[in-house]
């Protein structure tokens, strides 16, 4: 029987964390430069008087319709929910859909250096699901929360699982249809470890506004383009 896996980051947020750095060191070469300068005369005081457009005030967003309304809801609730048929996985991650800053950065190769790079993207929070499908067929669909007050590091973080999904062999990649730069890739050679079957996997990634999106099929049996579009797709729309 195949085991159900354990997901684990191949690198941590460092393309989040180097734009961070970026921005912090733009900052001080422009007070550099500025320093240097002469200073500009400043303008004066007293600014026209801008009249107010006529007509009525436009009605405020509903709920449904304010996407940071939704976004800064019950995270879970924007998970696809577990198909019919299908059950809760064995190895189900976090506590109660949610995993923390530290059980995030535990699915990593090297923990401790991640929670100190998630720390630097401002982790806000992270929600899981995942499920069993048949008695070989996994799915496991997080979305990872950002503060971004600093940096967009939802779309670094997308930016470093893509450049790892691409660095696998053997590996067919097709992008997510309305979501700018998210894509979906299959694995088509099977991994292989010691006390497990082998094991094929595709894999989706993508980004909207502060939430990264990051999912997985894993099967004895090779999975196919549709399965993991499909699920992402739908996924994205929830967002």
């Amino acid at each position: 029987m195949l085991r159900p896996p354990r997901r684990r980051g191949r690198t941590t947020l460092l393309i989040a964390v180097a734009a961070v750095l970026g921005v912090v060191a733009g900052t001080c070469t422009g007070f550099l430069v500025q320093a240097d300068r002469t200073p500009d005369k400043l303008p004066s005081l007293s600014q026209p008087v801008l009249t107010q457009a006529k007509g009525p005030a436009p009605e405020p967003l509903s709920a449904t319709q304010d996407r940071q309304v939704k976004v800064d809801g019950d995270l879970r609730k924007l998970l696809l929910k577990r198909p019919s048929g299908a059950r809760a996985a064995d190895n189900t991650l976090g506590e109660d859909g949610w995993l923390s800053l530290d059980a995030y950065a535990e699915t990593y190769d090297k923990p401790d250096t991640a929670f100190g790079d998630l720390g630097m993207a401002q982790f806000r929070r992270a929600a899981v699901i995942n499920w069993q499908v048949t008695s070989t067929r996994y799915v496991e669909i997080r979305l990872v929360q950002y503060r971004q007050e600093v940096d967009l590091a939802a779309s670094g973080a997308a930016k470093n699982a893509y450049y790892w999904a691409e660095r696998e062999p053997d590996t067919d990649q097709w992008p997510i249809p309305g979501t700018g730069d998210g894509m979906v890739y299959v694995h088509n050679s099977p991994e292989h470890k010691a006390g497990y079957l082998d094991k094929y996997q595709a894999e989706a990634h993508a980004w909207r506004g502060d939430i990264a999106l990051e999912m997985w099929i894993d099967d004895t049996k090779p999975v196919s383009k549709k399965a993991i579009m499909d699920l992402a797709e739908r996924q994205m729309e929830r967002l």
